[in-house]
């Protein structure tokens, strides 16, 4: 009786979180996105909700407003305060589920849009250079937002927000690396 002397089939792995260079398939942006998202919207909503109570309460107090007007202003800065919270809260994760990208040897693409989609895509060949930046509160998350300059007018900048750090700057190498007989000119 022949002895099966193959190895056992290796067991299938969980997909990565993060993509690997030029892999093909879309990807959506780092879960931790839409709370930093909402971080960002909340102090947004606070600068511009404030210095229209502070408007409003000056108003109440120096235009002869009876009780029932101020009310009424306090009333529907408050109702515009509370829609401002709710699309703060509620539009990250709307945003998030409507937004991928994907990484092949062709280039980048981006998927976006909940009403009015789009999807904008950068061929490698044509990336001049990239960037990537972390504000306060990306920087608390570990995220990143990688901007892509290309060559031409016409989305002459692409920027992908919410992505993992390390993610971004492995996109960023890989397009703008120039590999021997890709047909890339560009002398880098």
């Amino acid at each position: 009786m022949p002895v099966d002397t193959a190895p056992p089939p290796e067991a299938p792995t969980a997909p990565s979180l993060q993509p690997g260079p030029a892999d093909g398939r879309f990807h959506a942006l780092d879960p931790r996105s839409v709370a930093a998202a909402r971080i960002a919207g909340a102090i947004a909503a606070s600068a511009v909700a404030l210095p229209i109570l502070v408007a409003v309460m000056t108003a109440a107090v120096a235009a002869p407003l009876g009780a029932a007007q101020a009310a009424a202003a306090f009333g529907a800065w408050a109702a515009a305060a509370a829609l401002l919270a709710a699309w703060c809260l509620v539009w990250p994760r709307v945003r998030y589920r409507h937004l991928r990208y994907r990484l092949d040897p062709q280039g980048f693409t981006i998927r976006r849009g909940v009403v009015w989609r789009s999807v904008t895509s950068v061929p490698k060949l044509r990336v001049q250079h990239t960037d990537v930046s972390q504000g306060p509160i990306e920087r608390a998350f570990d995220l990143a937002t990688l901007v892509v300059h290309t060559a031409g007018t016409q989305d002459a900048s692409v920027s992908l927000g919410g992505l993992p750090h390390g993610v971004a700057l492995r996109i960023r190498d890989y397009l703008i690396d120039a590999e021997p007989g890709s047909g890339d000119d560009r002398g880098v």
